[in-house]
């Protein structure tokens, strides 16, 4: 299951009651691969497509195709704010770790 913190929900419904769409759904897609991991993105969608995977976690539905499910079955998504800025943040404890490509971290 994958949580979305209170202060990410509350992030969250204040942007889709602001944007006039509080029926969107959060996604969560693969926006890349890097040494440390798969990388993902979030992006409001309304089309929930064939082979989406739906759950609801803090008042927030989220959407994501079935192959992402297999390596985010759990994990969260919060909201953080400090002197470098504010942003949602996506963790997933079972994304590969550094040098998980065999390169190494610098």
């Amino acid at each position: 299951m994958i949580e979305v913190t209170e202060k990410a929900a509350t992030e969250l419904k204040t942007l889709l009651e602001e944007e006039g769409k509080p029926d969107l759904a959060l996604r969560i897609f693969v926006a890349g691969i890097a040494c440390s991991g798969v990388q993902y993105g979030l992006a409001l969608d309304e089309e929930v497509k064939d082979d989406d995977v739906t759950m609801e976690s803090n008042g927030i539905k989220l959407v994501m195709a079935k192959d992402i499910e297999r390596s985010f079955t759990e994990g969260s998504i919060d909201f953080i704010e400090d002197e470098n800025g504010k942003g949602f943040l996506i963790r997933n404890p079972n994304a590969g770790g550094c040098g998980s490509c065999g390169g190494g971290c610098h």
